[in-house]
């Protein structure tokens, strides 16, 4: 196992009617003005909205609102924002969405706790956020799972360069989590979201790193949940059980937990970082889905050790020629996004042939880096991801 540290800050309040407690919770901080942040309107449809407003007026505290996060949210919204808290003298961001809006609420405290710094500068590694403004999450997609991650992932829709990055600052001081409240995502973004949460894990369990059974067990147990429930969820959008285990699965993926003592480097979600930010319309966990089985055939010879620990603990294949096993795991993975309406290759998105050189040299910045793993991946690899992902219709 390799050495590590983890921290998880934020404070989480898990159930029905959680989000009725917000004014009471925001009110310890003893904001002067709240950022009220939000998407695209869902939130004012449900009702959600007029409940949280009214939560904050019932304790009397001041808000401006700022909606219209988009997927993939943009350094537009997020320099809106900082210059709507400055103007306003907003001290607190809530977040009331999905994993969209907790992001661009994070740069956005971030770029007004920094004033001097360009927010952007966070995003392409050139500086670090020092400080932050107290933010809160009410979460209504089970997904990102940036209710309790310290990272951030903003896009450039001017460049269509799509990066995240990492910070202390990033964590929220509490999120609010009731499953009641994802009853009515879309079979298609609920199936998005499974894939989302599965893959933070998983990334961290093809990582690289010593031998940890007890962190192995807490990350395969977070898959076999999330690939049941994700399928329940997505048969019967009110199975009230499988969709708590499916947002409590979402925080736990992607808060460190799964990963202790393994090196993070998560090269999946970076190769569709590149493909969501030049195809804002691809959502990511499709994005993913799309990608993870040609990745896995072309990185697997390299650690076959942890794909046949996959094949048999998370698929429970006991084919006895490993590498036999290895390929029926693979499938298994790819058929179960078949079986929740997810694509298992690059066509069904839109993307078209000429891009992916254009893709493989984005990810690689123009072949200068090198992704880490059990195979390194530079362009040339990063291309023939692509183009593998681009033929593998069935």
């Amino acid at each position: 196992m390799e050495d590590f540290i983890y921290s998880t800050p934020t404070k989480v309040y898990f159930g029905k009617d959680k989000e009725n407690l917000v004014g009471e919770i925001v009110a310890t901080y003893s904001p002067k003005k709240v950022l009220l942040h939000y998407g695209q309107g869902s939130v004012i449809r449900s009702g959600l909205l007029g409940r949280v407003k009214k939560s904050l007026e019932e304790h009397s505290i001041a808000y401006v609102e700022l909606g219209g996060v988009a997927p993939n949210p943009t350094l537009e919204m997020v320099r809106q924002g900082i210059a709507l808290c400055q103007s306003e003298g907003v001290d607190f961001v809530l977040a009331v969405g999905g994993g969209s809006v907790l992001d661009s609420a994070k740069d956005i405290a971030n770029g007004v706790a920094n004033p001097e710094d360009d927010v952007w500068d966070y995003t392409l590694g050139r500086k670090k956020p020092a400080k932050t403004l107290h933010k809160g999450a009410i979460l209504t997609l089970s997904a990102a799972g940036s209710e309790m991650s310290d990272s951030a992932v903003i896009t450039n829709s001017e460049t269509h360069y799509k990066s995240g990055y990492n910070s202390p600052c990033n964590r929220f001081d509490f999120a609010i989590e009731n499953p009641e409240l994802t009853y009515s995502v879309s079979p298609y973004q609920t199936a998005c979201g499974a894939v989302d949460i599965a893959m933070h894990t998983m990334e961290r369990y093809f990582s690289k790193g010593g031998k940890s059974e007890l962190t192995d067990s807490i990350a395969e147990a977070v898959v076999t949940t999330i690939i049941q429930m994700g399928r329940r969820c997505v048969e019967n959008p009110f199975d009230e059980e499988a969709r708590a285990d499916m947002m409590w699965a979402s925080s736990l993926a992607h808060n460190g937990l799964t990963g202790c003592g393994r090196l993070l480097t998560m090269p999946v979600h970076q190769l569709e970082h590149e493909l969501s930010g030049l195809y804002p319309s691809v959502s990511h966990g499709a994005g993913l889905a799309a990608l993870w089985p040609s990745w896995a055939r072309k990185v697997y010879p390299y650690a076959k050790d942890r794909f046949i620990k996959f094949a048999r603990h998370i698929w429970h294949i006991e084919t006895a020629d490993e590498e036999k096993a290895i390929l029926e795991a693979i499938k298994a993975q790819e058929d179960y996004y078949l079986s929740i309406g997810m694509p298992i290759s690059l066509p069904p998105l839109g993307v078209g042939k000429e891009d992916l050189p254009k893709l493989a040299l984005a990810c690689s910045r123009n072949k200068t880096r090198v992704i880490d793993g059990y195979l390194p991946l530079g362009y040339e690899e990063m291309l023939e991801i692509y183009e593998a992902a681009f033929g593998n219709g069935r």
